[in-house]
């Protein structure tokens, strides 16, 4: 095979020399979060908890890295423990809605028919609504603690998964393939989840990269505005929101910390998503 037929076939996320570089710095800094969510505490090098009167809002220095805040407590231990919690609901809430909005999607796209246009139009509406304030309106109502933020989070990302999952199978429904499957006896149900699910999966995939960044936003967003995770509780929302009230007076650390934090995970799965797509679509392999 000739150099040029190589570089015809090899998409642009593994030839790519910046693409390639910067697809790899993505995945390396979520598995660097994965990492740091799985060692939780044990990486932190004060309890996240404890307060020290005698240094609070202190600059960061060698013996606090990321500096104290209000109370005294050490904002990096306080990072570095917030990870697990700020990756736990979002990993959560993406699962959620990816298993119940892919099988709903490839359902509807299949068989079609009023039920197709029933959910589509509920599903339109939806997002019609501005989906945040459909969150604090779900937070509001139904308590405020992890397991409502992950619930409120899922149920906003359920709209994407269903479009998706019903674009796709809604065009492979009339495949040669499919019909032998159906021509064999197999179930609609047994189509759908053996046969259409595993090919629209990659696709789902990159759908689940790219909502990872947004849900931990919505998270943090949620907690910045008191409707989330409640203190004293590391979260990286809380701990911006407890850092503005101080910005003003010079104490940066308590905003730039958690905020480049945000940043870094949510810049990560979004490149990592990108990367992933262009790998998996082969309209972008040339």
């Amino acid at each position: 095979m000739s150099g040029g037929a190589i570089a015809a076939g090899t998409p642009r996320a593994a030839r790519g020399g910046r693409l390639d570089t910067v697809t790899l710095g993505a995945f390396l800094v979520g598995l660097l979060l994965v990492a740091v969510a799985i060692a939780g505490p044990a990486l932190a090098p004060y309890d996240p908890l404890r307060s020290d009167a005698t240094a609070p809002l202190a600059a960061p220095s060698w013996s606090h890295w990321a500096g104290t805040d209000q109370i005294g407590r050490d904002v990096l231990s306080r990072l570095i423990v917030a990870t697990r919690l700020d990756l736990t609901i979002a990993v959560s809430a993406v699962l959620v809605s990816f298993a119940i909005g892919a099988v709903v999607g490839a359902l509807i796209g299949y068989v079609g028919g009023w039920a197709d246009r029933v959910i589509s139009r509920a599903v339109d509406a939806l997002m019609a609504f501005p989906l945040f304030v459909l969150a604090m309106a779900l937070i509001a109502a139904l308590g405020n603690n992890v397991a409502n933020v992950i619930y409120a989070t899922a149920i906003i990302n359920l709209p994407f998964y269903i479009r998706f999952a019903r674009a796709e199978v809604n065009a492979r429904r009339g495949l040669g393939w499919v019909e032998a499957a159906r021509l064999c006896g197999n179930s609609h149900w047994r189509i759908v989840v053996l046969f259409m699910l595993p090919h629209v999966m990659p696709a789902m995939m990159v759908q689940m990269s790219l909502n990872l960044g947004w849900a931990i936003l919505n998270a943090a967003g949620l907690s910045f505005l008191g409707l989330g995770v409640q203190p004293p509780t590391p979260e990286w929302g809380i701990m911006v929101a407890e850092g503005a009230r101080y910005i003003s007076s010079g104490k940066w650390w308590l905003v730039a910390c958690p905020g480049l934090a945000l940043a870094a995970a949510v810049l990560c799965f979004n490149l990592a998503g990108d990367g992933l797509r262009d790998l998996l679509d082969p309209a972008r392999r040339r």
